[in-house]
């Protein structure tokens, strides 16, 4: 006990103090700003490539994933003007615009980086080149998940129906779309977090490295989610203070909460492995 104590101290500690040291705060902000800035040219570029390659239900489908795990009392009004601006129709998918689009929507993929490598302590060497096709290549590889998501939930009514018609046992345990919408849009979450605590900052760290900081934040993100939700419906006024910008406030505020959680997640798992390397390198000295 005394050492699961001395334990979550030493990896608190150095957790907390190095994300207040590295101007954990700050970095919060620069994603939040750089997310919420990289979402609507995300979703351009990926409504473009979508339509493209014949899912015409991708904008709903788009919308149910991202927005589906956020509090409804911040997602409503935010995906109501995501919706207005994927039906503006558009030209062709290699237009100057949609490609602009791809570009600005990796800056937020940047953001990550950047805060990734500093809570794990690591300097990045790789190339400006390199990073930048990477930042791309989750954008395109975002884009066409969702699309391949769009498409199955599109077919996933007919398919339960004629499974109900030869299994008709199965009708009580198959769900209703919206459950299923929902597990694919926390699945998606999740395999992102662990793609981008992979792939994203410089270095190697196995499955298990990344995992105490990933629950932690999934954790943290859900109590953060309904503790917030809460405080915008019993005491706070956005309204009266912001006026028309008050959703896009709340946005922010929302998505800087969500972002210094995500930092101290990776600032959690980097105090694990400094904390396991000390001990290592104590008993092999001992030795």
């Amino acid at each position: 006990m005394r050492k699961v104590r001395t334990f979550l101290w030493q990896v608190l500690y150095d957790a907390i103090g190095h994300f207040y040291s590295d101007d954990g705060w700050a970095f919060a902000s620069h994603i939040a700003l750089s997310g919420l800035m990289a979402l609507f040219p995300f979703l351009i570029f990926a409504t473009s490539l979508a339509s493209f390659l014949g899912a015409n239900a991708f904008a709903d489908t788009a919308v149910h994933v991202i927005f589906d795990t956020w509090p409804e009392t911040i997602a409503r009004p935010i995906a109501r003007e995501v919706m207005n601006v994927l039906t503006v129709q558009r030209g062709g998918l290699l237009t100057v615009s949609v490609i602009a689009a791809a570009y600005f929507a990796s800056n937020g993929i940047e953001a990550l980086r950047i805060a990734l490598n500093r809570a794990y302590r690591v300097t990045d060497t790789r190339s400006i080149i390199f990073c930048r096709l990477q930042s791309l290549g989750f954008v395109i590889i975002a884009t066409l998940s969702l699309t391949a998501i769009s498409v199955l939930l599109v077919l996933a009514p007919l398919a339960v129906r004629l499974a109900e018609q030869w299994f008709p046992a199965i009708a009580p345990y198959t769900g209703s779309l919206d459950i299923w919408r929902y597990l694919i849009a926390v699945g998606v979450l999740v395999t992102a977090l662990l793609a981008v605590h992979i792939w994203l900052p410089a270095g190697k760290r196995g499955f298990l490295d990344i995992l105490p900081g990933i629950v932690l934040t999934l954790f943290a993100w859900l109590a953060g989610s309904i503790i917030f939700a809460k405080y915008l419906e019993s005491f706070a006024n956005y309204v009266s203070t912001y006026a028309g910008l008050a959703s896009i406030m709340v946005s922010i505020v929302f998505l800087y909460i969500i972002s210094a959680i995500f930092i101290l997640g990776a600032e959690i798992n980097a105090a694990i492995l400094r904390y396991r390397n000390r001990n290592a390198w104590r008993a092999k000295r001992k030795n």
